[in-house]
């Protein structure tokens, strides 16, 4: 397995976001990640990822333990992620963002980083924005190159967190595209999405979470007709 998260616990006082969840993923595997708002999937991004700290539980990445490691760290082992809302340095250029991923993320040196960060910017359709300053694009673009960055340090591990969020159809149809590329070059990826078919045209198993617990886990269509998942995420009584 390329990862393995074993019982993880997060509260925050009271509010137990995630209780004792446990999952893990293999490598080239597509994981897709369902669930209401407040069920805890991004908390669960940020436990993998290091942006937030486990309260209990193991997080094992490629042979190692990393439970204790700092999200820079967590990057340089090979875990990239995207976030809900596009966290780009806004006062640097799009090349400048990528070089940056590339080199801090990554660990490359610069040439083998400009490189990369062409690369990248030519598969996400960016080049000819490589001048422009992030802060001033617009949504789609500006989720492209959230996407770029975290391509740019090369991961092994993939995490997107609702980046199909606000695009219309064909923008939506277009980032599919792009992940099927990315999928198939065998990075393993985890999404968490809302739009539901975007998901299923490349997700290879699907968990469904609530209340911080795994409801359903396994292949995609059998999890979406399970009647406690209908009732839960889709409002549909048995």
């Amino acid at each position: 397995m390329l990862l393995t998260v074993e019982n993880a616990h997060k509260s925050y006082g009271a509010l137990a976001v995630t209780k004792g969840m446990s999952f893990s993923v293999e490598e080239g595997e597509t994981l897709g990640i369902l669930g209401p708002n407040g069920a805890g999937k991004t908390t669960l991004f940020n436990l993998i990822s290091g942006d937030v700290s486990l309260d209990s539980g193991i997080v094992h990445f490629n042979g190692q333990n990393i439970t204790t490691l700092a999200p820079f760290q967590r990057c340089q082992s090979g875990i990239g992620r995207s976030y809900q809302v596009p966290h780009p340095f806004g006062n640097m250029t799009v090349f400048e963002n990528l070089i940056t991923a590339a080199c801090f993320g990554g660990q490359m040196s610069e040439p083998e980083a400009y490189d990369v960060a062409e690369e990248v910017m030519n598969s996400m359709g960016l080049t000819s924005l490589a001048n422009q300053q992030a802060g001033s694009m617009t949504l789609l673009n500006r989720k492209r190159l959230e996407l770029a960055r975290a391509l740019a340090t090369r991961p092994k591990l993939l995490l997107l967190d609702e980046i199909a969020g606000g695009l219309t159809e064909p923008e939506a149809q277009e980032l599919v595209t792009e992940l099927k590329k990315i999928k198939a070059k065998g990075t393993t990826m985890i999404w968490i999405e809302h739009v539901v078919h975007a998901l299923l045209s490349i997700a290879d198993r699907l968990m469904v979470v609530n209340f911080g617990e795994k409801l359903a886990d396994g292949e995609p269509m059998s999890v979406m007709n399970d009647p406690e998942v209908k009732r839960v995420y889709m409002g549909i009584e048995a």
